[in-house]
């Protein structure tokens, strides 16, 4: 009788905890399902709002509005969609279980964990339950109720650096004019380098004297890392500016140039301040520390330049790979071949603890300058229509997402005294990095910069895309989150009124616009041609219709707008650079010629054997200093020549990046 008892005892519980398990496998598909929907609504929500802001774009284009950028349309319409998430949102709130570890939880060694485990595991009616860290939670008051769109239309930090910041990086580096910028090397270095980090110490120290106004506790360290970040300007959306108006090419090459080198060294400067806090994380935190500081500042030179190599490595090896292959006679393999690798630079120096971004930067430039130009006629457009595509999609969703997440993010915190000294920093600290260097860069330039010049650079240091992305990565501490709410809010600003304002200073200053880039258009297949001074730059290109270095496009008729249009002066670095380029590298990792056996003779059968058939029976079109000279070049090059259309009916005139 009691074995009976027992049985049907036993029996209850079994079938109690069938009940519960049952309820708990319905109640995980209830969440997964309901997780499906929103993250399609969340995403449903971002392509809407894109399309919104292209048909906006368009109107405004087609009516000639110029008074706001496409970036700027963006941000507005993301603040908008964020204000009705936020205050229109559905009312289905998230299930929130307040966990706190017990005083005795240690790491298993006797040692009390202070700081939040990788992964939590919860056990609900006998079921183990993984949750991972997302990060820290702002505080939330008791009445009020996160909603799971809310809480969904803000990802995760990686998101930007592994998906959405590569294409936009890698993309500035690949359609960067190479001409004005190798022209101007050595001032773009001395901007990039030396200037951003003048910018990033006169932002922390006007900001340090700032933040003894405000409650929140603030090291000077903080500063320095917000100094970093606010010093990182925006390349696309100035370049979309510029070249919608067609600025003169010299400033364009001088602002992007800038501009893209600078968000490379913002960036390491970013690593560098944490690298310093990992080094001297005990004692004061605003003392100074000899050894962790020049321990720091090997690591920043070790990580550029380590970047720096490993970009351009891979872009190398692509292009070997496309040049002693024959990969363009299938066009797919040879564009996703293109791709895959491009992306590669990007994990390789994330795995060897470099900077992906500059990485992919630099792997973008020697992309452009190499590799293209081994690419088949279909891969060359379909390169650049791919990355013009992801870069456009990509920058106007993360111009939108700030917008969004003005109001859906849940770790802003507002201080307004904070905020206004910031403005004013960044302007302060942008004109000590512009006017300064240029004295003295003018000291040693044949074409000094002129005032109206610096006028424009200073302002054209608008805040994007990649000040946002570092902010966000970490805000778990008050200090933080200051910095992330700053930095999207100057954002904004800088990106609307900025970006609006950019049409009628340039008519203020009289800075010449509607200037044809002699190498915008250049009719040539073989890149890095050097462009021809002189009468060369007078004549006119029958096939494109468009004036190639000539007056006619200049709206400006000014001896000094000519001037700038018509030649670009060298410096000794580029020279040096060009004749290494002319010398080894172009005829080592491209089909064109010369080839190694005629500007390395003295290699023998290496040079023999790294020359490619279709490079010595020239495929590809000649150097203009190949006997027959110039004039020979531009009967190989001008695509308004018969004899040229007719001899290469396979090989249309694709311009290079």
């Amino acid at each position: 009788m009691a074995g009976i008892f027992l049985y049907i005892l036993l029996l209850l519980v079994s079938t109690a905890k069938g009940n519960v398990l049952d309820e708990v496998n319905a109640k995980t598909d209830e969440y997964k399902e309901k997780i499906h929907v929103v993250d399609s609504l969340d995403l449903l929500i971002y392509l809407l709002l894109l399309t919104v802001a292209i048909i906006t774009t368009w109107v405004f284009k087609k009516h000639r509005l110029k008074f706001i950028h496409e970036s700027g349309v963006s941000v507005i319409l993301g603040l908008v969609v964020g204000a009705i998430l936020r205050f229109t949102g559905s009312t289905n709130s998230i299930t929130v279980l307040d966990v706190a570890p017990k005083p005795s939880f240690s790491a298993g060694n006797g040692s009390y964990i202070f700081s939040p485990p990788d992964i939590l595991r919860m056990n609900i009616s006998g079921q183990v339950f993984i949750y991972s860290m997302s990060g820290p939670q702002a505080d939330v008051e008791a009445s009020q109720e996160i909603t799971e769109i809310q809480e969904k239309a803000t990802f995760d930090a990686e998101i930007f650096f592994y998906m959405i910041l590569p294409p936009i990086i890698f993309n500035a580096g690949y359609s960067m004019r190479k001409k004005h910028f190798f022209s101007n090397i050595g001032s773009i270095l001395t901007f990039a380098l030396l200037g951003t980090v003048i910018s990033t110490f006169a932002v922390a120290g006007l900001m340090w004297m700032v933040v003894q106004l405000i409650s929140t506790k603030m090291r000077f360290l903080d500063t320095l890392y917000f100094g970093a970040i606010i010093s990182a300007t925006d390349p696309v959306t100035t370049l979309a500016i510029f070249t919608d108006l067609h600025v003169d090419p010299t400033l364009t090459g001088l602002v992007l140039g800038e501009s893209l080198l600078n968000d490379a060294v913002a960036i390491v400067l970013c690593g560098a301040v944490e690298d310093y806090s990992r080094f001297f994380i005990q004692g004061d935190p605003d003392s100074f520390e000899v050894v962790a500081f020049f321990q720091t500042i090997l690591n920043f030179f070790t990580i550029f330049f380590g970047s720096v190599g490993l970009g351009s490595l891979l872009g190398a090896i692509t292009a070997l790979i496309t040049k002693f292959t024959h990969v363009r006679d299938y066009t797919i393999l040879e564009t996703s071949m293109f791709f895959l690798l491009s992306y590669s630079s990007y994990l390789f120096a994330e795995v060897c603890s470099m900077s992906g971004i500059v990485s992919v930067l630099f792997c973008g430039i020697t992309q452009a300058h190499y590799t293209f130009h081994n690419l088949s006629a279909e891969s060359k457009l379909r390169t650049r229509q791919l990355f013009e595509l992801l870069n456009f999609l990509m920058e106007n969703f993360i111009f939108s997402y700030i917008g969004v997440s003005m109001f859906t993010f849940s770790r802003h915190k507002f201080e307004f005294i904070f905020i206004l000294g910031a403005v004013l920093a960044i302007g302060v600290a942008r004109a000590l990095n512009i006017y300064p260097l240029s004295l003295l860069l003018n000291l040693g330039r044949s074409k000094p910069i002129p005032c109206k010049y610096q006028h424009m650079m200073w302002f054209s240091g608008l805040r994007g895309a990649l000040a946002f992305a570092l902010a966000i990565k970490n805000t778990v501490s008050e200090a933080r989150q200051i910095i992330l709410t700053t930095t999207s809010l100057i954002a904004i600003v800088t990106v609307i009124f900025c970006g609006g304002l950019t049409p009628p200073l340039l008519g203020l200053l009289k800075i010449p616009i509607g200037v044809v880039d002699p190498g915008s258009d250049e009719t040539q297949i073989e890149a890095g041609r050097e462009e021809e001074e002189g009468e060369g730059h007078e004549r006119r290109t029958q096939g494109q219709g468009e004036l190639v270095g000539g007056e006619g496009g200049c709206s400006d008729s000014s001896i000094e707008s000519q001037s700038f249009s018509q030649e670009v002066p060298k410096s000794s670095l580029a020279r040096h650079w060009k004749s290494l380029d002319k010398t080894l590298l172009k005829p080592l990792l491209t089909n064109s010629q010369p080839t190694l056996q005629e500007t390395m003779a003295w290699l023998g059968p290496v040079a023999r054997w790294l020359t490619t058939t279709d490079q010595m029976a020239g495929t590809y079109i000649t150097r203009g200093n190949l006997p027959g000279g110039n004039e020979s070049y531009r009967e190989q090059t001008d695509v308004s020549n018969p004899q040229y259309q007719t001899s290469n009916p396979t090989h249309p005139p694709i311009l290079p990046p």
